[in-house]
């Protein structure tokens, strides 16, 4: 993911260089239409208030675009727009019809809309060109009509309507398709990042993998006869943490809800392995409601599982850690297992190496630092024979971070 965060720097400098651009236009036209000062108040010069103004119109009509250049999105957006350029009348297009108009003159306008679009979409570049209305009172005599581009190329256009042909005009428009464009890309970025997030976890899903549902099962088959009850408990558990790990909703959970999946997988693996496996666990209440990615803890309880357990003989003591550092929530997990060599480690959290840590560990390192930067980034301390600790800092508040809708279980702390 290194490329994103430098793509979407340069893609709101673009946007904020447009909006630089776009509003002397937007000063001249919305001066001349809204001149009155109010009465004893200081609202500064008339560029002042036409620059806010064109702000804040463009921040009314981004949010909706940033669902992509859809009818609904067009909809919503044409209004601001057209308010945004001062135009007799504007729609939005895709290539392959209107999707949205916005002003006098649909009735007869929209339908030669799309042959101009056409002749558009041939050469990539803005047009500006005579309607060739031949209605006395339809005040739409010329249209500019401005590419909206995405990764894909030009996916369609913006056509402007005014009653004389202008330069101002075309500049205009043009640089207001721009910052159109600007927000079509960055939708594009976050579908992408959500397509990432959901391919990440359905790859951890992936890892869950038969060996470890074979050998719960095995186990609670082997209690069965000689102690139905607990057969009866491990099969709930079992039944809890393969519905939680394979949920449909929701990129982000609970601390709470984390921890109880984590519970459910610790008493699946203490069956199989009995008293070798002991765990201590530490929470503080307060951190409990804390949203984080969602399956981030069981992969790293399941890597210390696996190296204190089915890597050794010995007595494997894990101990888990969530504890209140103002502003961040600090996780911990730890073992006392095999460890690994530290070079090792950096290989597997490269992608250079598979071996049998399969994708857990980089999995977990990945969304941890594409949700929120690399500065909170799993710290991992291990070396060989001694045992694994990794750490987490995740931060109590973040925009975009929301856990899903209340209806999990807390966890029996």
């Amino acid at each position: 993911m290194t490329g994103v965060a430098p793509a979407v720097l340069a893609l709101l400098v673009a946007a904020a260089a447009v909006l630089l651009l776009g509003a002397g236009w937007a000063a001249g036209r919305w001066h001349a239409r809204r001149g009155e000062r109010a009465a004893g108040m200081d609202l500064g010069t008339p560029v002042e208030r036409a620059t806010f103004h064109t702000l804040h119109t463009a921040s009314l009509a981004a949010p909706p675009l940033r669902a992509g250049l859809t009818e609904d999105a067009a909809r919503k957006a044409a209004r601001r727009l057209r308010s945004l350029l001062g135009t007799e009348a504007l729609c939005l297009t895709d290539r392959e019809s209107v999707l949205a108009w916005d002003g006098p003159g649909a009735d007869h306008h929209q339908r030669r809309a799309m042959a101009r679009v056409a002749v558009m979409l041939a050469s990539g570049r803005s047009q500006s060109v005579r309607t060739e209305c031949q209605r006395p009172d339809c005040p739409l005599k010329w249209a500019v009509v401005a590419p909206l581009t995405g990764e894909d190329g030009v996916l369609g256009a913006l056509v402007a309507y005014g009653s004389r042909e202008s330069a101002v005009l075309v500049r205009a428009a043009t640089e207001v398709a721009r910052w159109v464009s600007v927000q079509l890309e960055l939708s594009e970025l976050d579908r992408s990042r959500t397509r990432l997030m959901e391919a990440e976890i359905k790859a951890l899903r992936a890892q869950i993998s038969p060996h470890f549902i074979f050998n719960s099962l095995a186990a609670i088959a082997s209690f069965v006869r000689t102690d139905p009850e607990r057969a009866r408990e491990l099969l709930l558990e079992f039944a809890d943490f393969t519905r939680y790990s394979f949920r449909r909703h929701g990129d982000f959970t609970t601390l709470a809800d984390e921890l109880r999946s984590v519970q459910q997988y610790l008493a699946l693996a203490g069956a199989r392995f009995g008293d070798r496996l002991k765990v201590t666990l530490q929470v503080a209440p307060e951190v409990l409601p804390v949203a984080l990615p969602f399956l981030c803890l069981q992969p790293l309880v399941e890597n210390a599982v696996k190296h204190g357990l089915e890597d050794s003989t010995e007595e494997c003591r894990i101990t888990i850690t969530a504890r209140d550092a103002g502003a961040e929530a600090v996780i911990t997990v730890e073992d006392n297992g095999v460890g690994m060599d530290p070079a090792l480690l950096r290989r597997i959290l490269a992608g250079e190496h598979g071996g049998s840590s399969g994708i857990g560990l980089p999995n977990v390192d990945e969304r941890i630092r594409q949700v929120y930067g690399d500065a909170y980034g799993p710290v991992m301390e291990t070396g060989v024979g001694a045992g694994m600790k990794v750490t987490l800092r995740i931060p109590k508040y973040r925009a975009g971070v929301h856990s899903s809708p209340p209806g999990h279980q807390s966890p029996r702390l």
